[in-house]
């Protein structure tokens, strides 16, 4: 097989243009190459006039490859090596081993470990995702909060109301593993091949029930509603964990146990602080989730293509560095998407974003944030972040008016020191409601300053980013986790052998593919180190 790359491809190719394109580039009859599919497909509008796909195929030709190759001397023309996920060799655990939580990175490590035939023990804080939907349901639309079943916490983790995106800075080979799976799973093929893959928030309960049935499948077991209360240590080693259960409380004999709670498991940071686990506070980012019309950032991205279906609703990634040292940047784009209620503790607002699969909303949003560093916490010691956090969230709430109401301003206000009292063209989509407000009452004053000083920054980039009708929904919290539970190079805890911190919660990842990715590596470790014993 041959790997081709950098083919510009107009908007409306076909399946058949991809063969004629691969037997230009390698100077064949189309009637040679046998096969040609899309490897990877992206978007290039840096020319708003003349904006096309630029694709990697995977082709197969009839004949010699390897003469062709000698032939056609062309960076752009490559042997293709596939990939293929080697499992680990699989030595007998002493005990089935513990996966507790079941977001990205548990699910993916009791995935491999059931593919082992290790038969993992699944705990997780939240209910099954069908019944996690009705609870998330309840508080977007009765303001009804379940601290144990929402936005953060339940089966799929916090990804799972999300737009399901699928990017990652991360170069790790088992991303290809972790795309496949969900593919296999009930995830779009597209994902294969997008530059910019996503599944949707619509689909992505569906993947995440497919696994569980996986994993029970392959011998593992998955207990909802049942919380990792306490962990239990003897000589420096794990040997059980006390279980909070709809029954009661329960103790449960282990030795390895991946620990994969998610960035919102303050409880759980808590119960390690006081064990004396090493752990940090980490730098994370704040700020508030900014709305656009998705018209709007439809035209400034693809100019007169702007609707064209081949592209859909456009999306942006945008940063500046301040004067000051402040970084200020977008994240978890949605296009077409809504802004969510994604709190977890009462007495608290926390807002994200989120898109369906179609990307047909009337707005488009994304996070608007703030870097933070632990000198600004105004405490010290690992939970200082938390602690910071919550102070966030507990304003808004106040701000609010309370029954989880979000603060939200327009940017003119923000930008000229002004409480909002309406709303312009752009209605704020954020659920359970908004109350119109000054979001310098609920956010620090470095954060919105830096804010105003970026809007124009980051508005000569994007036409119409910082336009007065765009709205701001406050506060945007749990951008990642403010904590890292440390750990060392076999990802155990150095006080706790046989504890693996595992994904975002820990500190190990940002985002569901490489807290996946993380997952994976825990596993592997596991599997390792029973290999060891």
């Amino acid at each position: 097989m041959l790997k081709i790359t950098g083919l510009k491809l107009p908007l409306d190719f076909r399946e058949g243009d991809l063969r004629r394109a691969a037997a230009q580039k390698l100077r064949v009859p189309e009637s040679g190459v046998a096969s040609a599919r899309l490897a990877k497909k992206s978007v290039d509008a840096r020319k708003k006039d003349q904006i096309h796909f630029v694709c990697n195929l995977e082709v197969t030709v009839d004949g010699d490859e390897d003469k062709l190759l000698s032939r056609r001397k062309d960076s752009a023309v490559q042997k293709a090596v596939p990939y293929c996920y080697q499992a680990p060799r699989c030595g007998k655990l002493p005990q089935r081993p513990v996966v507790v939580g079941f977001g990205p990175a548990g699910m993916f490590a009791a995935l491999l470990l059931a593919q082992c035939g290790q038969r993992p023990i699944v705990l997780e804080r939240g209910k099954p995702v069908e019944e996690r939907e009705q609870s998330v349901s309840r508080f977007w639309q009765h303001r009804v909060l379940d601290p144990e079943s929402n936005v953060q916490f339940g089966e799929g983790g916090a990804g799972t109301f999300s737009d399901g995106k699928l990017t990652t800075g991360t170069g790790d080979g088992r991303i290809r593993k972790v795309l496949e799976e969900l593919v296999a799973n009930g995830a779009p093929e597209e994902i294969l091949f997008e530059a910019k893959p996503h599944v949707g928030t619509d689909r992505l309960p569906g993947v995440v029930r497919s696994i569980r049935e996986q994993v029970l499948a392959l011998g593992g077991e998955v207990r909802f509603s049942t919380k990792a209360a306490g962990f239990l240590l003897r000589e420096g080693r794990l040997t059980g964990l006390r279980l909070k259960t709809p029954q009661g409380e329960e103790l449960l004999e282990c030795s390895q146990v991946i620990l994969a709670v998610g960035h919102s498991a303050r409880d759980t940071f808590e119960e390690l602080y006081r064990l004396g686990l090493p752990m940090e506070a980490k730098a994370f980012s704040v700020g508030a989730r900014i709305e656009h019309a998705a018209a709007l950032i439809d035209r400034a991205q693809y100019g007169k293509f702007a609707g064209h279906p081949a592209l859909g609703a456009a999306d942006y990634k945008l940063s500046c560095h301040l004067e000051n040292g402040r970084g200020v940047y977008t994240f978890c784009m949605c296009p077409g998407g809504y802004v969510t209620g994604a709190a977890s503790e009462p007495g608290g607002v926390v807002t994200n974003g989120m898109s369906p699969w179609a990307r047909d909303g009337q707005n488009s949003n994304a996070a608007l944030l703030v870097g933070v560093t632990p000198e600004d916490y105004g405490e010290e010691g690992p939970l200082a972040g938390v602690a910071f956090q919550r102070k966030l969230e507990r304003a808004a709430f106040v701000l609010g008016g309370g029954q989880y109401s979000a603060p939200a301003q327009r940017v003119a206000d923000l930008l000229e020191g002004r409480a909002s009292r309406e709303f312009g063209g752009v209605l704020p989509t954020y659920q359970p409601g908004v109350a119109p407000s000054d979001l310098t009452k609920c956010l620090p004053a470095f954060v919105t300053d830096a804010m105003k000083a970026a809007l124009p920054i980051l508005g000569r980039r994007l036409k119409g980013f910082d336009g007065g009708d765009g709205v701001l929904t406050a506060p945007e919290t749990r951008s990642s986790s403010p904590v890292r539970v440390l750990r060392d190079e076999s990802l155990q805890s150095p006080l706790a052998r046989g504890l693996y911190p595992c994904g975002e919660g820990a500190g190990y990842a940002g985002g569901i593919v490489s807290a996946a990715v993380d997952g994976l590596r825990c596993a592997e470790a596991v599997l390792a180190a029973a290999l060891v014993e």
